[in-house]
């Protein structure tokens, strides 16, 4: 069996990697994050969004030649396109608006922007900016009814401070658990923030490493150092079996490897972010460095869609069923 990525994959995540370098580099997340912080600006750039979407980002698992201008393609792949996205540190309900293209109308194309209901209890992220809620029901008090994916009025809404600068969160009155996304959801949700985890490790390695090479003490870099040797190598280890997991459970689906490569990513993208400051000394500690970024989304991404206490449970009624 192969198990290396086909031509067509790697063309995919080279394509999508050439696209995010040229519409969301590093100056332009910089430009985020000043907005965010200086103005209250929204983060959601609702053209690149419309880019992405004309790019396949949210249709890429739809039918080819539906109506939605699906893709044809599968998990596999999208792990691929969401571990590019994470490198970049790209913000928005990105895994919400993936999952409900084709149900949320607008959702593929990248005209609609759609959060979920993906943190425990009642908070929501990116609502200000949301034209729909996945898997919500209706709206506190209305009687009615309401769409199972529909509109979510910001009314009542108290937003709350955030850890990441580009990830604006919400307290809603409701509707807490009942507007969960479903257990397949979540376990597709999972994988892709997981996939987005991986790509913030890996990155954050990379960044290390080129800091060890030019920053220099004693007259030679700090990468000959053993230390740094070692820090930078355990963070290279940690980010491939993650990113292993991650595309043999994107292969698979099971649930349990699921829950396993969630855990695994979410490891990967903290610890390494945190070994990626090390190496950067009191450089790291500073806000124009990019790693505290990758930390504090880390740490975000650590709660959505399956935290490490719900998969560490999963992966522990899994293990249980197997006893004799």
């Amino acid at each position: 069996m192969d198990f290396q990525l086909t031509e067509d994959q790697r063309d995919l995540r080279a394509g999508v990697r050439e696209l995010l370098a040229g519409r969301y580099g590093r100056e332009a997340l910089r430009e985020s994050v000043d907005a965010a912080e200086r103005d209250g600006a929204g983060v959601v750039d609702r053209v690149l969004w419309r880019e992405l979407g004309e790019a396949g980002f949210f249709a890429l698992r739809l039918p080819e030649g539906g109506p939605d201008g699906g893709v044809g393609l599968g998990l596999a792949e999208a792990v691929l396109v969401f571990e590019e996205a994470g490198r970049v540190l790209l913000p928005g309900p990105l895994v919400a608006t993936h999952l409900a293209a084709g149900v949320v109308p607008g959702a593929a194309q990248g005209a609609a922007v759609v959060t979920a209901f993906d943190l425990d209890g009642p908070f929501v992220a990116y609502l200000g900016e949301a034209d729909a809620v996945l898997g919500a029901g209706p709206p506190p008090g209305d009687p009615g009814g309401g769409p199972a994916q529909g509109p979510w009025p910001a009314g009542g809404c108290v937003p709350v401070r955030s850890v990441d600068p580009l990830t604006p969160l919400y307290r809603t009155p409701g509707p807490g658990s009942a507007g969960a996304p479903s257990a397949a959801l979540r376990d597709e949700g999972a994988l892709l923030t997981a996939a987005l985890q991986v790509g913030s490790a890996l990155r954050t390695c990379e960044l290390a490493v080129r800091y060890a090479k030019e920053r220099e003490q004693f007259g030679q870099p700090i990468g000959a150092f053993q230390s740094v040797k070692h820090l930078c190598a355990q963070m290279l280890v940690r980010g491939e079996v993650a990113r292993t997991a991650v595309y043999a459970a994107a292969v698979t689906g099971d649930t349990g490897e699921i829950a396993g490569a969630k855990l695994l990513a979410d490891e990967a993208a903290v610890r390494n972010a945190r070994d990626c400051l090390q190496v950067h000394g009191g450089m790291g500690f500073t806000w124009e460095a990019d790693v505290h970024l990758h930390l504090k989304r880390a740490w975000v991404r650590a709660e959505q869609w399956r935290t490490a206490a719900e998969a560490e449970e999963l992966l522990a009624r899994e293990l249980g069923a197997l006893l004799p």
